[in-house]
């Protein structure tokens, strides 16, 4: 599965367009991570602990995403974007969308490439 954030996919032609798709997440912080990271804070530098975190949720929306991409029968998913929300204090939701479509030549084997 092709997912990139451009509009098109050099190489490859766009034969249809089958729709929007996402992917969404939401996670917590801990009071443990809380309490080192506001240490951290103090004394400045990378949290790394919440960029973790945050990495991992994007990971998760992008995967959901592309699971409703590959329900679609998509090839790729072209024009995605991130969005970050706070639901709740200590809470952030990820969503990852974009748009499933097909590609010119492609098998209707649901094979997918990295």
């Amino acid at each position: 599965m092709i997912v990139t954030t451009t509009e098109t996919i050099a190489g490859e032609e766009i034969t249809e367009t089958l729709g929007a798709v996402r992917g969404n997440t939401i996670r917590a912080r801990n009071v443990g991570r809380d309490i080192t990271q506001g240490l951290r804070n103090i004394v400045g530098g990378e949290l790394k602990s919440y960029t973790g975190l945050m990495t991992d949720a994007r990971t998760e929306a992008t995967d959901r995403m592309v699971e409703e991409a590959e329900e679609m029968g998509a090839d790729a998913v072209v024009g995605v974007r991130y969005v970050t929300s706070e639901v709740a204090q200590g809470a952030a939701e990820i969503l990852a969308y974009g748009t499933a479509v097909k590609l010119a030549g492609t098998s209707d084997s649901n094979e997918t490439t990295a």
